[in-house]
């Protein structure tokens, strides 16, 4: 259970460090630019990966290089959706992506839907409506602070159905990753250059080890959740569960007492319902 705690740390840790960037004088863009240098680095340095597979006939190849353009553009989303509508429901708009895999699931990949499944479903698409409603507390933003939660939840479910793609072609997820994160680069760096023409914001040395930081975390992410997969190989439901709502749960306490976001009756109840939901699809 260490390496789960550890991965449900870093994970509401990203959000914290993404809220906390404008505090401290870091450009976002940039940030997650350098973040996918330390990331692939750390890939490299720690999983060495092999990328021999990715050199087959047959490897996914449109699949990572969807990838590694919706990786740094929905990690800017991200971002904007943790400024505008905060920690707590971006973080559970995060986790309610698992909605969009379920779908996929169904509509491209034939899947045959059970009653709990279904009852997950529609529990998570009224968590969803409830932690994006507008009420008097988020009006201030107006419909960023709606439409950057949906954004994140409809962003990440794709890349988890990418990933899947990719999974399913046979390619290692250290493969598959130390791909992403390198493509990724330059494309996120190329968003940084046009945030740059837009804002003036020069690149700096405090936004470049800002990035670092968040590639640390990101990438610790990643190789605690891998590790926890490892651990405990005969409960990866409960390794899925408990990842899911650990951050919703973390990520409700440090948002709502750290950083003072209010939450509408009707938010606090869709964080509730998204633990709901999660529960019962993982157990489906």
């Amino acid at each position: 259970m260490l390496f789960l705690c550890l991965s449900i740390l870093c994970s509401v840790l990203v959000s914290v460090w993404l809220k906390l960037a404008r505090r401290f004088g870091l450009d976002v863009p940039q940030m997650v630019a350098w973040n996918y240098l330390a990331a692939g680095s750390l890939v490299a340095l720690v999983l060495h990966p092999s990328l021999a597979p990715l050199r087959q006939p047959d490897a996914p190849r449109f699949a990572v290089l969807a990838l590694a353009v919706l990786l740094p553009a929905i990690f800017l989303a991200l971002g904007t959706s943790v400024r505008h509508a905060g920690i707590v429901r971006s973080d559970v708009a995060q986790r309610l992506s698992l909605l969009i895999s379920l779908l996929a699931a169904f509509v491209l990949f034939g899947q045959l839907p059970t009653p709990r499944m279904l009852a997950g479903l529609a529990l998570g698409l009224l968590a969803l409506a409830a932690m994006v409603w507008r009420g008097r507390a988020t009006r201030a933003d107006g419909a960023a602070a709606w439409l950057w939660p949906l954004v994140v939840c409809v962003g990440f479910g794709a890349i988890d159905i990418l990933l899947k793609q990719v999974a399913a072609a046979g390619i290692p997820i250290a493969a598959s990753l130390q791909a992403m994160f390198a493509l990724a680069l330059p494309v996120a760096l190329g968003f940084a250059l046009l945030a740059r023409s837009r804002s003036g914001a020069r690149f700096t040395v405090r936004s470049l080890a800002g990035g670092l930081l968040l590639g640390v975390l990101n990438f610790g992410n990643i190789l605690f959740y891998l590790r926890a997969h490892v651990a405990l190989p005969n409960d990866p439901a409960l390794v899925f569960a408990t990842m899911n709502l650990g951050v919703v749960a973390l990520g409700t306490f440090v948002g709502v007492l750290a950083f003072r976001e209010r939450l509408s009756r009707i938010n606090a109840t869709g964080v509730l319902l998204a633990a709901g939901a999660i529960a019962l699809l993982t157990l489906a």
